[in-house]
This record gives C-alpha cells, structure tokens and sequence, in this order.
C-alpha cells in the first residue's frame, strides 16, 4: 500500500508539474488577490504581508502542502513591488522558489470616483526536485537519486477598477524556459495559463456588505477551462474588527476531460491591522478523487496603510 502510494504522489506530482508552476487555488478570496493577478501589487490603500499554509489529505504521510509568504505595497503614488516565495511539496516532489514583482497605477479618476488601471509584470525562479532515494520498490526507469532542475518565468497582468467594479487579466507562464526533469519526460514550455477575473461590491454603508465575483481559467496546452462563481458577505462588528465568508464553487466545461467539481467555504475575521482566515475544499460529484478535502489557514498584517478611497472594494479599501 504505501508503495502504490508513493508512485501515485510522485506520477501525480510530475504531470501536475506539467501543467503548473505555482498553484491556484481559491486563497486569492482571503483578501490575496496578488497571488494570482501581478497587477494587484500595491493595489490597496496599505501594503499587505500573507502568510498561507495548505495541507491536503490529512492524516496521509507525504500528503501534498503548499506554503506562501507574500508582501506587496506602493513605493510612489503610482509605483508598487511585491515579492512572494513559495514551498510546494507533493510525496517526494518538491517545489520551492520566489516571485518578484514589478505594478504600475494609473488613476484617472479622483478621490470620489476611483477609475484607476493597473500594470503587472512578475519574474519567478522555482527549483523542482524529485527524490528517488526513499523508493521502496525499484524502479526500472527511474533512477535512484535526487533530480533537480530550476527555471525561469514571467507572468504579465492587467487590471482595472472604477467604482466599486473590478477586473483583472493575467497571463500565467508568459515566458517560461525549457524544463528537464525526470529524464526528460516532462519538458514542454508551453504552460500558458489565462485568468479573468471581474467582480462587483455592493452594499457600501449598510448592514451586510455583498461582494460577487467570477474567475476563469483557460489553460492553453491542454485546453482546460475552469471557472470560479464566488460571493463574500461583510459585517463590521464595532469601529475595530469586521467579520466575513465567502463561497467558492469551480468546475471545468470541458466534455472530453472527467468532470472536476470544487466547492470551498472560507471564513475570516479583520481585526485592526491583523487578519485570520480558514479554508476548506471538498470535491463532491460523482467522481471525487479523495474525501478528507484540503484545509488552509492565512495569517495577514496591514503595513504602512493611507487613507482609504471613497470607492472601491474591500481587497482595495483595507478599513482599519
């Protein structure tokens, strides 16, 4: 058994390595929109320090995990750079590697009616690693040792904001160089993914603050398609702290791949400067690969934090 299970984590972890370089999931919800969209590097009134830690499969040895820390915040009024780094681990593949980022605003609006466009350019360097050593049961093609290669890539986005709508394009893995890894099996360089993302707040001043939003996914090589319907809800409790969850459900439209289902509910808490978040992902449908879903928490810190906007969405208005 755990010899079946370390050749399913390892297989898996190659094709996902594949397909991606640094994984999306749904934490761009837990007020993180730069860990997908370059673009909204520095986007806010303050600069944003994020902490993720994402475990799957609990109470399964090697199960995969993912950690990010991230920072990004304007260093003029319409410059901004971020910087991410990440480890990705996957049975006995490895991921690790940094991301710096480079965003330009452009606001032509003003304090009352924000109309602001956003350019984003990011560099990665990630290091994959596959450790062969720890296999109970030879195997014939693959050699013991540890394989590791590095790579470069390049990641370009746009985004918009006028009012309280926004909206993001980025292409993932513009400008990725050639991968040899796992004697050679997997070394295609074309990993484009492309993400849209638009959504609205609604609710400024009442109650209960509402906040739909939809992202897709186009992922070129493959010609997958996903989208993301979200919806997350508001309440300030007193003038120090704001409570909120969010609703995520994604699926893929595509009728020659099996059907992927996803739903995953987060909740949140701001208080201050400080915020904390808990994710969990379940598959559900007929066909679910695995039952004990994927759990995730965010740890987060407001710095050097302006007066808000009179407009604009919460990932950009921090309140406190």
């Amino acid at each position: 058994m755990k010899n079946l299970l370390a050749l399913i984590l390892i297989f898996s972890a190659l094709n996902l390595s594949a397909q991606e370089t640094f994984p999306i999931y749904s934490d761009y919800l837990s007020d993180n929109v730069y860990l997908v969209h370059p673009a909204a590097a520095g986007i806010g009134n303050c600069g944003k320090i994020r902490f993720t830690y994402r475990q799957q499969w609990m109470g399964v040895e090697d199960a995969p995990s993912l950690q990010t820390l991230s920072f990004h915040t304007r260093v003029t009024e319409k410059m901004a750079l971020g910087g991410i780094v990440f480890n990705d681990e996957n049975g006995y593949h490895s991921q690790q590697g940094f991301l710096a980022t480079y965003a330009y605003h452009i606001n032509f609006g003003h304090e009352a009616a924000l109309n602001q466009l956003s350019f984003g350019l990011s560099f990665m360097f990630s290091q994959n690693s596959v450790n062969q050593n720890d296999f109970v049961i030879p195997d014939p093609i693959v050699a013991p040792g540890v394989e590791s290669t590095g790579y470069y890539n390049v990641d370009f986005g746009l985004g918009y904001h006028f009012l309280d709508a926004f909206g993001y394009f980025t292409i993932k893995n513009l400008l990725l160089t050639p991968r040899d890894l796992a004697n050679n099996r997997f070394e295609s360089d074309n990993l484009r993914r492309y993400l849209l993302t638009l959504g609205y707040y609604l609710g400024r001043g009442m109650k209960f603050q509402l906040e739909p939003s939809i992202m897709f996914q186009f992922i070129e090589y493959t010609g997958e398609t996903f989208a993301d319907l979200n919806l997350k809800v508001y309440r300030n409790i007193g003038d120090k702290s704001q409570l909120w969850a969010a609703l995520s459900y994604r699926q893929n439209f595509d009728s020659n791949i099996e059907s992927f289902k996803m739903i995953t509910p987060i909740i949140g808490i701001n208080y201050k400067r400080f915020m904390f978040s808990y994710t969990y992902s379940s598959q559900i449908g007929d066909i679910v690969l695995e039952n004990s879903g994927h759990h995730q928490l965010t740890l987060g810190f407001n710095v050097f934090c302006k007066k808000p906007r009179a407009t604009g969405c919460p990932n950009l208005n921090s309140v406190y």
